[in-house]
């Protein structure tokens, strides 16, 4: 398996952005997996301007497959005094792939302090837990270490500890965008069977601007409340091991079943 940071430092430059290579080991259907997609835009995006303050919410569309040889190409679109937005464009043999909108904004003083979205209780996996490492069938989920604890969860979601089987290396922004996207959509357990599924938009609002975990963990959670003629629209959520919100999030996906 090529792990997310030997992607990156296989990218080169070019005279509009980055060369890379989505290896087939990460491939979602006939696409690449979105999170790794996302992870590599936003690398790309981190470079485009000096000192950038954190990530705090990515705006991305999967808008066609992507797999082989990409470019990416990332643009400073507005910079003021708290706050940068870039503009990254993933780029395959069928055109553009992905599209993404990243904000990075440094901490401003504020009379708010409002933190709700306690973890579940759902402790992350003992140091002698059996993992589960995805399923040959779907190749990007060989890339990850798994582990679902029972809970009380509905028939319409998905709440399941996650990290990345190779994760070193890797800038914690970035791990997380690849972590984020790890779980199947949560309309699918409404599916009597596996169906095919297609990621169309995605909103990560990070509310950490410094995310970090224990060995790797995340706790990850899906949920849908409408999923119609073919269009279902999830919320999610991911903690660290110690339970602190880290994102929450909301997704777009096409399923054709």
């Amino acid at each position: 398996m090529t792990g997310i940071a030997q992607i990156i430092a296989a990218m080169d430059r070019t005279g509009e952005g980055w060369r890379a290579t989505l290896p087939d080991t990460w491939l979602q259907g006939r696409t690449a997996y979105g999170g790794l997609s996302t992870a590599l835009a936003l690398h790309a995006a981190q470079r485009c301007d000096a000192d950038l303050p954190p990530l705090r919410s990515a705006q991305v569309s999967f808008i066609g497959p992507l797999s082989g040889q990409v470019t990416i190409a990332a643009t400073l679109l507005r910079r003021g005094r708290n706050a940068a937005f870039v503009q990254a464009d993933v780029v395959g043999d069928a055109g553009l792939g992905l599209r993404a909108t990243f904000v990075f904004m440094r901490a401003i003083e504020s009379r708010l302090d409002h933190r709700r979205g306690d973890a579940p209780p759902c402790p992350p996996p003992p140091p002698d837990a059996t993992l589960f490492r995805g399923i040959p069938a779907i190749p990007f989920t060989r890339n990850f270490e798994m582990f679902d604890q029972p809970a009380d969860t509905g028939a319409a979601e998905w709440l399941r500890w996650i990290r990345l089987a190779d994760r070193s290396g890797l800038d914690p922004a970035v791990e997380l965008m690849a972590i984020a996207d790890a779980l199947p959509p949560a309309a699918l357990k409404l599916l009597d069977g596996p169906a095919p599924v297609s990621s169309m938009t995605w909103l990560v609002n990070l509310l950490d601007p410094a995310p970090a975990t224990t060995d790797g963990w995340w706790l990850l959670r899906a949920t849908t409340d409408h999923a119609a003629a073919g269009s279902s629209s999830q919320a999610m959520a991911i903690w660290n091991a110690a339970g602190q919100p880290i994102a929450e999030q909301m997704q777009g996906v096409a399923i054709f079943g």
